[in-house]
């Protein structure tokens, strides 16, 4: 973010951490102390790193024989059991033009990102159309389209693909339960949590028409011809997505850290952690912004935009990225009994793990790009997750545990994993 010397100190010092660039530099900085032997949690072999990288590329190989490997992206969910659900959409909705159909995909990242927060191991999603059952993210991806498409967002009964802020104040923990086939033997975490989200997202949308509401009633949608706006021609960088969504959504997150009146989202105290204003000690992560902004490319590619400096954003610090280097033994517990008991989000432990992760994937994506042949500008990050570390992280976690849950316990509200 760009300095606003009219602003607080304090002020400006907050909308400094809501960026790409903060959490990259902050999430490395630890890597450093990390190195140094520093943190109280976490050790880091680097020498590990390449046997890693083996990993993420024999599972890239497999999935990809071809190495055309799509941007990791909500679109890829989508897609579970090879069929393209949104695909079926754009051919039978009655748009007039792009900008309409951007909204209407805009509408449908946003919340299904939003709701895509880890799902349990116990929950599943049977999707009627095809009798298939999905978990995790692709059950929740599966679950949300459905809805989408069965109008469970929209105020209009004509136009079910859309998302109105008026369905998204009234909508309860009950209305999702039903929608996520949540049931004493099915059970989803966090649904009260998902549900609040969604509620404080209607509320941001519905008390700013000017931001949501420039082309139709106010909806998520909107901020399609927000980033749109700051196109430099056809071209919009990716981080001016996340700029926006952290400007215009940062008040939807549950009360955490506030700074200067800024609403600081996914940001977490860490004592190591210096800086010479009143952001000393925080680490920014801001995860379901940044896996949203990756979400948004192809909306605004299929509207005619070109997406540049995609690798201005950075690797999402969630448990499968962050499993692939516990697994892989690039990272290690100092306190094995570590691995055995639960751990709050805000805990230095998780901090640690999840910037971390960030620095790592920075790393891994060098020596993946080197044993495929690529330069960086030909595979950008984006493709190293998709391709990639997410997958890893998940096959090595289903071969060390019986039931593929991640190598450490979180307690979610459901709206940060």
């Amino acid at each position: 973010m760009t300095d606003q010397p009219n602003l607080p100190s304090d002020t400006q010092a907050a909308l400094g951490l809501l960026s790409a660039a903060a959490v990259r530099e902050r999430a490395h900085h630890l890597l450093q102390l990390g190195l140094e032997g520093r943190l109280a949690h976490f050790t880091v072999d680097l020498s590990r790193l390449d046997a890693c990288a083996d990993q993420v590329v024999a599972t890239i190989r497999t999935a990809y024989p071809s190495l055309d490997i799509p941007f990791h992206a909500r679109w890829r969910h989508f897609s579970a059991g090879g069929y393209d659900r949104w695909d079926a959409v754009m051919h039978g909705a009655p748009w007039t033009d792009a900008a309409q159909m951007a909204r209407a995909a805009f509408d449908l990242a946003i919340v299904s990102v939003l709701l895509d927060a880890g799902a349990g191991p116990q929950w599943r999603y049977e999707e009627g159309r095809t009798g298939e059952t999905f978990v995790r993210s692709e059950g929740l991806a599966v679950a949300s389209f459905d809805m989408f498409i069965g109008g469970a967002f929209s105020s209009r009964p004509e136009d079910p693909f859309r998302v109105d802020a008026d369905i998204l104040l009234a909508f309860m923990p009950d209305d999702l339960a039903a929608g996520f086939q949540v049931s004493p033997d099915n059970p989803l975490i966090g649904v009260e949590g998902r549900a609040a989200l969604l509620n404080r997202l209607g509320r941001v949308v519905a008390t700013n028409p000017d931001i949501f509401g420039q082309h139709d009633d106010p909806r998520p949608g909107g901020l399609f011809d927000v980033i749109a706006a700051t196109a430099d021609g056809e071209t919009i960088k990716a981080t001016s997505i996340l700029e926006a969504l952290l400007n215009h959504l940062g008040p939807i997150w549950p009360g955490r850290t506030k700074i200067g009146g800024v609403d600081l989202g996914d940001t977490w105290h860490h004592p190591l952690v210096d800086a010479p204003d009143m952001t000393k000690g925080m680490v920014p992560f801001h995860k379901l912004s940044q896996w949203l902004s990756y979400s948004l490319i192809e909306p605004l590619e299929w509207a005619g935009y070109t997406v540049v400096d995609v690798d201005g954003l950075t690797g999402l610090p969630e448990y499968r990225n962050g499993g692939l280097f516990l697994d892989a033994g690039v990272l290690s517990l100092k306190d094995p009994a570590d691995a055995d008991r639960p751990h709050t989000v805000d805990s230095p432990l998780v901090v640690e793990w999840r910037a971390l992760t960030v620095a790592l994937l920075d790393r891994i994506a060098e020596p993946i790009r080197t044993k495929l042949g690529f330069k960086a500008e030909d595979f950008p990050l984006a493709k190293v997750l998709e391709g990639g570390t997410w997958a890893t992280g998940r096959r090595l976690a289903k071969e060390r545990r019986q039931d593929g849950s991640p190598p450490l316990t979180i307690i979610s509200d459901g709206t940060v994993f």
